[in-house]
């Protein structure tokens, strides 16, 4: 018996990708764990090492919602499926990351600020950014209608993205205890030399193609769901239109 539908082949880069993702990944904590020193008190001790994979967490977050925000404009123009499927792809990562964006930086600021949380302009308009993007998956998931709920839900990712810059900003228009980042560069004021900017920025790129590895994966499963349910669709028509033997 011939299959009901054609299987979609998953992209041929993805395997690389993500060997390539996981060499970066243990490779920047090695670095992170072994390699660059340890922080004064003040910064947290051992526990300022999150900061390595809670910044390019926070990167990888707006790289998402950024992805999320260009597709969703394009299906909106286009009404072109795969634009909505890279739209809710990137978006389901973007909440995955800044969810562990939320649970590493109070873990790290306990230590540091005395508290587990504070609502400073970065940290409130973080946790804004996050429930902007749960409803916009929540809405995907209860609606039946992918073209329709595809462009409320473009307008929804639209909207949710203004808060990314006020996230970004935040530190330099409000007065905030969130530090600004590190310096491109080692610089005396950044507290980060060159060990400590190279594990950081290793983890970074790492982060970053971890984040493409993902997309590919989950745009491909979501083409897979799309080719089984038109072939169940075409199935329960033809048993429909079937004449009695």
């Amino acid at each position: 018996m011939d299959d009901p539908f054609q299987v979609p082949r998953p992209p041929a880069a993805l395997r690389p990708l993500g060997v390539l993702a996981l060499a970066g990944l243990i490779l920047s904590l090695v670095l992170a764990l072994f390699v660059a020193r340890e922080a004064q008190a003040s910064m947290g001790g051992q526990l300022q090492r999150i900061f390595y994979f809670h910044v390019p967490s926070a990167w990888v977050a707006y790289l998402a919602f950024a992805v999320t925000f260009v597709a969703s404009i394009a299906f909106l123009r286009t009404e072109r499926r795969r634009w909505d499927l890279v739209a809710q792809a990137s978006a389901e990562i973007g909440v995955l990351f800044t969810t562990f964006v939320l649970v590493t930086g109070p873990i790290w600021a306990r230590p540091v600020w005395g508290t587990w949380w504070q609502w400073d302009a970065r940290l409130t308009s973080t946790l804004v950014l996050w429930l902007g993007y749960v409803g916009y998956l929540l809405l995907r998931g209860l609606a039946t209608d992918k073209q329709r709920v595809g462009r409320l839900a473009a307008v929804v990712a639209i909207v949710a993205f203004l808060d990314v810059p006020i996230v970004h900003f935040s530190v330099y228009w409000w007065r905030t205890l969130h530090p600004s980042g590190p310096a491109p560069l080692p610089a005396q004021d950044s507290g980060l030399g060159v060990r400590e900017l190279g594990a950081f920025f290793v983890s970074l790129v790492s982060f970053t193609l971890l984040y493409v590895w993902l997309l590919g994966r989950r745009v491909y499963l979501g083409r897979l769901t799309d080719a089984l349910e038109q072939a169940e669709i075409e199935r329960a028509r033809d048993e429909r239109t079937a004449v009695p033997a």
